[in-house]
């Protein structure tokens, strides 16, 4: 899975709390620094008149768990024969081997009917580390590659990318350490950004910025190393510097040190950065300095190429590249992202999130999945205005509104002009990486537990229960003609997705030889995010991005990093 969770970043940080700065630990309160009281002494009960500290809450029987009434729970499940048999197989093996639905098993096939010819291959492991983002990324990056050198197999470097990440995050880092200085220290703005300060995980502004920074190049010019593909050693040394230089950084500032000795030390906090990276990710290829690429094309024709990094990554956006990439210019692809908790064709950005001083932030287009929109009452009745003239019918107008080209469509469009598609979704939510399967129906977690989850996609992402956790590939659809079209609208027989075609990035070994299918029930529920070229969108989607964003706070669930 790419990239620490937002609910595991939430379960590392300690929230603030103006009001009470005392810890309580094991039932016991800190009062004076040196001594412990047990709410239930007389001691803490006179401190708390004389220090105002919280009193604990009363309780009743009828608030305890009872034991008797446990164990009545108990008698009465087992009577039933079907939860002695549940407990039986529950109890002794995986539940998701024994929830899985066959009919799931049997609808979510391999077979598709709008593919794109080039997909890109070989399947790519981002073994231990959260690195899908960067995967994904290169996975459709490469496939421009690809077709300009006319190349049947080929991988970029994901690593390289990593490198310089890891470099910028820290330094991003630091330099939001600086700007919080009056912030408290655990206050919850500065106890998140110390939770994950340079973690895996990314989005698609991140890996812009760094390819328009610092290039890409072959992964024969820059393989993995060990640290590369088990990042947990590295990512907990530097993240336990970093830690340590914050409280140096605002202890100089609190001192009132001067501007130039902040600076100096944060300097030589870089270079400590760097020379941890340098030793566990080796010396990466300068991005300015120029390489030899040396490959065999299609077919079977030699070639070698001696370019830079940067050089390698703005062919790409040449005009031979572009009509290589059927008319695509990687540079202009931009995110859409379904969040039903915030108004529909807005633009979305999360405060203090990037990698890269001085470049992109992360933004989003706020869109619907499906076909019916989430409009303010203003938002509706501007939207009717260009019709008024038309003479046409409500009904008609309504449906005019409401069949944008949403993430769906875009998607489906970009397929069919065979281009990859880099997508942000909650993998572990009914999936099974072992065949590959991702559908909501998959697991019957009712007929096993007796118990209804129902929560919709805003309550989940409300309650911290979903949130991007990993980036992968779109690279096919199953369409049909008048699958769950709108009754009595026009648009009854439109066209509707069956199930998508995933490349993964988490080797051959799982799913279909690393393919895998989702359902499209499961990308109306945990898909958040599709990586768009802006020709597959109407003119006011693109035109959000203009607007002046809303600003999610960092903590928030649009703030995961898959």
């Amino acid at each position: 899975m790419g990239g620490e969770s937002f609910t595991e970043n939430m379960g590392n940080m300690k929230l603030d709390d103006e009001q009470h700065s005392e810890t309580t630990e094991n039932g016991y309160v800190d009062v004076n620094g040196d001594e412990r009281k047990h709410p239930s002494s007389e001691l803490y009960l006179y401190e708390i008149c004389q220090r105002n500290l919280p009193v604990p809450p009363s309780s009743s029987s009828s608030d305890m768990v009872s034991i008797s009434v446990a164990e009545k729970w108990e008698k009465e499940l087992l009577e039933d024969p079907k939860n002695r048999l549940a407990l039986s197989a529950l109890s002794a093996n995986d539940p998701k081997a024994i929830l899985t639905q066959r009919p799931s098993k049997i609808a979510q096939i391999q077979t598709f009917n709008i593919k794109i010819p080039l997909e890109g291959k070989p399947i790519t492991n981002q073994r231990s580390s959260g690195r899908c983002w960067l995967f994904a990324a290169t996975n459709v990056f490469r496939v421009a590659v690809m077709r300009k050198h006319n190349i049947a197999e080929f991988e970029l470097s994901q690593a390289y990318l990593f490198f310089w990440d890891k470099l910028e995050k820290a330094n991003y880092f630091l330099e939001q350490i600086l700007d919080t200085v009056a912030e408290p220290l655990d206050g919850r703005l500065v106890q998140t950004l110390l939770a994950s300060p340079v973690g895996d995980g990314g989005q698609w502004d991140m890996v812009a910025n760094l390819v328009a920074k610092y290039g890409l190049v072959p992964q024969s010019q820059y393989p993995d190393s060990w640290s590369a593909s088990n990042s947990t050693p590295m990512d907990t040394l530097v993240t336990t510097k970093l830690r340590e230089d914050a409280l140096e950084l605002r202890q100089l500032v609190s001192s009132k040190s001067s501007q130039s000795s902040v600076h100096d030390a944060k300097e030589k906090m870089m270079r400590d950065i760097h020379g941890i990276l340098t030793v566990m990710l080796g010396p990466p290829p300068a991005p300015n300095k120029e390489f030899t690429w040396e490959f065999t094309d299609k077919d079977e024709k030699f070639h070698s190429l001696s370019t830079t990094p940067v050089k390698f990554a703005q062919e790409l956006s040449t005009k031979e590249g572009i009509e290589s990439n059927s008319g695509s210019d990687v540079k202009e692809l931009f995110s859409l992202v379904n969040d039903p908790r915030n108004e529909y064709m807005e633009l979305l950005t999360v405060s203090r999130l990037g990698n890269v001083i001085g470049m992109r932030g992360i933004t989003y287009v706020n869109v619907d999945m499906a076909v019916s929109l989430k409009l303010s009452p203003k938002t509706f009745f501007l939207s009717l205005q260009p019709f008024y003239s038309s003479n046409q019918p409500l009904s008609i107008m309504m449906w005019l509104i409401v069949s944008r080209k949403t993430m769906k469509k875009a998607c489906i469009a970009q397929l069919r002009a065979n281009l990859p598609i880099f997508f942000g979704s909650d993998v572990g939510k009914y999936s099974d990486s072992a065949s590959g399967i991702m559908d909501t129906s998959m697991l019957d977690y009712e007929l096993g537990f007796n118990v209804k989850l129902g929560m919709t996609k805003a309550q989940r992402l409300l309650t911290h229960e979903s949130a991007m956790t990993h980036a992968m590939v779109l690279t096919a659809v199953h369409v049909e003609k008048g699958k769950g079209g709108d009754e009595g609208s026009e648009g009854g027989d439109e066209e509707r997705a069956v199930r998508w075609r995933v490349q993964n990035s988490w080797g051959d070994g799982v799913g279909t030889k690393g393919w895998f299918v989702m359902s499209d029930a499961w990308m109306d529920q945990f898909v958040y995010q599709a990586v768009v070229d802006p020709r597959f969108v109407s003119r006011d989607v693109t035109d959000v991005l203009k607007k002046d964003p809303i600003v999610l706070p960092l903590w928030d669930p649009m703030g995961a990093l898959a």
